[in-house]
């Protein structure tokens, strides 16, 4: 399980398939579902639904060739658009789409969205496993920020801006963005620098509060659950990743690449998660 996973360079077409995909937010849903559900009707079961939440600063177009993989699999997959606002209404967001997918589910989170899926999974009788990758996975009481400073290696507090936005209920928030001219080296490393020129300019701030909100739950304590390391991250200290990691219990692949390692390496993102798809179809 935990052999090495090559590295991989994005192609030319994940951008063109990126950008269809953030104009949607939604990875081919309909087809997706439809060919999965032809092929587990022979067998007689169900086949997950592999849910796909990104995190911070970037948005579903982040798993496109991820997604291009998957499908090609013959896998269920369903991307939305994480709202990036909080832990809790971020949650409640993804666990509404959940709810709407029919059988077991797969649930996977990058970055930001790993607190995310550790919220949105618990008390969910239909997710069967979690996946990690290159994520936080907080405890109760734990915040994103916290463990991003509780090893050192993390250079993203001196890339990113701050702008304000409205409140609902009146007033501004602060929110984060990474300053384009620093997105190619802090995010994207190793990516076509068109790539993450790209990626900068479309990226998707996050609100400060969401970054500092403590966890109320973790569902990581009663769920199989993978880790994917992204061992050049300087987002979230590869120490870090492997603390994590090693607390949940997961099984462990390490790959060299960014933060935004489904878009540099999106066949080793692939293969771990279709690990976790495996044991769910397994029973284990």
């Amino acid at each position: 399980m935990n052999r090495p996973l090559t590295r991989r360079t994005v192609t030319t077409s994940m951008l063109a398939g990126a950008a269809a995909l953030g104009a949607t937010g939604l990875a081919h849903g309909a087809p997706a579902h439809t060919t999965a559900g032809t092929a587990s009707a022979a067998s007689g079961a169900v086949e997950p639904t592999i849910v796909l939440a990104h995190g911070a600063f970037t948005d579903a177009s982040s798993w496109s060739a991820v997604i291009e993989r998957l499908l090609k699999k013959g896998h269920r997959v369903i991307a939305p658009p994480i709202p990036l606002r909080g832990v809790a209404s971020d949650a409640a967001y993804l666990r509404s789409v959940m709810d709407s997918v029919e059988g077991p589910v797969v649930l996977v989170g990058h970055s930001y969205g790993g607190s995310v899926i550790s919220r949105a999974a618990v008390g969910s009788a239909q997710v069967k496993a979690l996946v990690y990758i290159a994520a936080f996975v907080p405890d109760v009481g734990e915040s994103a920020a916290e463990l991003s400073d509780k090893f050192p290696g993390s250079s993203l507090a001196s890339t990113t801006v701050t702008q304000k936005y409205p409140l609902a209920g009146g007033g501004q928030g602060d929110e984060l963005l990474i300053r384009q001219d620093a997105f190619h080296r802090q995010f994207a490393a190793g990516v076509p620098r068109t790539t993450a020129d790209t990626m900068a300019v479309g990226q998707r701030p996050i609100t400060v509060a969401a970054l500092q909100e403590p966890a109320t739950a973790a569902a990581w304590k009663k769920l199989p659950t993978w880790y994917l390391i992204a061992t050049e991250d300087r987002n979230i200290p590869p120490k870090a990743q492997r603390w994590m990691a090693a607390r949940a219990k997961a099984h462990v692949h390490a790959v060299d690449a960014p933060h935004a390692v489904s878009v540099s390496d999106p066949r080793a993102v692939t293969d771990v998660i279709r690990h976790a798809v495996r044991s769910v179809r397994s029973g284990h």
